[in-house]
């Protein structure tokens, strides 16, 4: 690349590799005052009963509650670790879904997965593949609050 007309050429390193925003306070197991996908609300929510199926996209199900005197909306994120020998950070966020849900109500709501989004590039083949393993998913209202967790075998 040519640099602006009249500019020195620079070189940039980009040293963080794959740890960029949340996943580097993840890696460095770093506090942080308001974690990826923190917002603000009045009222609350609870998830429960995580179920993970496998196949050409990997479905996630679990209910979510609104557990407050209020209507709100809530946004579940779906976040998953990869093989150890994936060599990427701790978690990655793979989906989501925004859920309007009134006072005291509960909904199943079920987040597919697109494959890729579990998958890591290989330069070699210059293409994206799924490491074989075991992938633990977590699902919640943050980064830092995920209260559900599963594990599948995926080849």
């Amino acid at each position: 690349m040519k640099p602006a007309k009249g500019l020195p050429p620079f070189d940039v390193d980009y040293s963080e590799g794959l740890e960029v925003g949340y996943k580097w306070y993840d890696a460095h197991q770093k506090p942080v005052l308001f974690p990826f996908g923190f917002g603000l609300s009045y009222t609350t929510y609870s998830y429960a009963g995580l179920t993970v199926e496998p196949g050409a996209t990997v479905k996630a199900t679990f209910t979510l509650a609104n557990t407050g005197s209020r209507s709100g909306a809530e946004i579940a994120e779906v976040y998953a670790a990869l093989p150890a020998g994936a060599g990427e950070p701790p978690k990655r966020l793979v989906g989501w879904s925004k859920v309007q849900l009134a006072a005291s109500e509960k909904k199943t709501v079920t987040v597919e997965i697109d494959p890729k989004y579990l998958s890591i590039f290989d330069v070699e083949k210059h293409g994206w593949k799924l490491v074989p393993g075991d992938y633990t998913l977590m699902v919640g209202g943050s980064s830092d609050s995920l209260p559900l967790k599963a594990t599948i075998n995926l080849k």
